[in-house]
Order: C-alpha cells, then sequence, then structure tokens
C-alpha cells in the first residue's frame, strides 16, 4: 500500500487539490438560484474538480516505463534504417 501511495502521489493530490477547488468555486462563484447543472450542487462541483485536477496533474507525472518503451523502440527503428542503407 505504501508503494502505491509513493507511486501514485501526484495524481493524489491532483484529485485533492481539484476537490478543493471545485468546493471553492461552488462556495464563491456557484449557481444560487439552482439552474446551473454542475455548480449548483457542492457534490458534482468536487468531483468536476476532482476529474480535471487529476488530469493537470497527471500531465506532469512522467511514467518511466512508457519513456523507455519508446527509447527502446526509436532504437529498433535506427538500427533498421542503418542496416537498410
Amino acid at each position: 500500500m505504501k508503494n502505491f501511495f509513493l507511486k501514485h502521489w501526484l495524481k493524489i493530490a491532483g484529485l485533492a487539490t481539484g476537490a478543493l477547488g471545485g468546493y471553492l468555486y461552488y462556495y464563491y462563484v456557484g449557481c444560487v438560484s439552482g439552474t446551473c447543472p454542475i455548480t449548483s450542487n457542492p457534490y458534482r462541483m468536487m468531483i468536476y474538480g476532482a476529474v480535471l485536477g487529476f488530469l493537470l496533474f497527471d500531465m506532469f507525472s512522467g511514467d518511466k516505463d512508457q519513456k523507455k518503451v519508446i527509447e527502446s523502440t526509436e532504437k529498433i527503428d535506427n538500427n533498421d534504417k542503418d542496416q537498410e542503407l
């Protein structure tokens, strides 16, 4: 369990930050009359904020495994080009 949190700490922080931001948006800006489907309900706004926070923070979490796969495929492509010449 500890390894999970260490591996995904940035995504978890994005969820928490987004949920807090969503609630603050609801509290200070949200629609009071209830005609706005997302901003009139604090739970919906927190979920919306959490999703946006997750996506935003996920952009900055580089998966080292994916980089290794991309680098290895580039090496294979370069070797194939060298052999053709």
